[in-house]
């Protein structure tokens, strides 16, 4: 089963560690779920409870030999979720890596071991072009994009689709789009709809049908250490990314199938 999912956008501030904690959460529900964080500022690890400062093995530790992946997954306290945490460690990679042979492939070949494991594994990307996001998306069978509903989203989103053509074409041709999310949405401005009729218009059938509003709740949560799943299940918030997790499930079979 395809099952490894990247969130990316190379643009900050659209909503990929609200969507990875989240989704991950809501997939959790019926599945076994691992969450890889590869951003240095380990947004979504904190975000589910872990303390980066005090865990004894990070990401960090996995891409440099210093051990084996599985003795880096954690158990999300409160949560369904395994997280392999991210730390700033992560950070100066891009010069550790600059010269060793097949530096792009090194998560894939990483996570081989673990991959029967889980369900789901869902990577949460830093913002920009990086050796450490190459190497997810060449670990990824699909990438999901967050795109806020602004003006500037849609400049995110064409560098977004540049590099992963270049992927695609040179090192890993199963790469596919999972979807285009629609995040930060506000169905009463007209620039939201703007955004997302241009988008729909060009990418068609790739938008997800759900579409995520802003929320106090999303927000909250994390200072719990908990998804907004556990946090707050009732929530519109919380609910959006329940759909979300159905909508990827049945892509993923279309995928599967075709």
């Amino acid at each position: 089963m395809r099952k490894v999912i990247s969130v990316v956008n190379q643009k900050g501030g659209v909503g990929k560690t609200t969507t990875v904690m989240n989704l991950a959460a809501a997939l959790a529900v019926d599945a076994r779920v691992l969450m890889i964080d590869i951003d240095p500022q380990g947004n979504s690890s904190s975000g589910l409870g872990v303390n980066k400062f005090q865990v004894k093995y990070t990401l960090y530790d996995v891409l440099t030999d210093n051990i084996d992946i599985e003795d880096a997954i954690l158990k999300a306290e409160g949560e369904s979720v395994d997280i392999i945490a991210g730390d700033y460690n992560l950070a100066g990679l891009d010069i550790e890596f600059i010269n060793l042979p097949n530096k792009d492939q090194i998560l894939k070949n990483k996570m081989k071991s673990i991959l029967k494991y889980y369900d789901y594994c869902l990577i949460d990307c830093s913002p920009g072009v990086n050796i450490l996001n190459i190497n997810a998306l060449n670990a990824s069978d699909f990438i999901l994009i967050p795109m806020q509903c602004e003006y500037y989203a849609l400049e995110g989103l064409t560098q977004v689709m540049r590099t992963f053509r270049l992927v695609k074409e040179n090192t890993n041709k199963n790469l596919s789009i999972i979807g285009i999310l629609f995040t930060m949405y506000d169905c009463r401005t007209n620039l939201s709809n703007a955004v997302i009729s241009e988008v729909e218009g060009y990418f068609k059938n790739i938008p997800f049908e759900t579409k995520i509003n802003r929320s106090i709740k999303l927000c909250e949560a994390p200072s719990y250490g908990l998804s907004c799943i556990k946090y707050a299940v009732s929530s519109k918030g919380a609910q959006q990314y329940l759909a979300l997790a159905e909508e990827v499930k049945e892509r993923i079979k279309m995928f599967e199938n075709a």
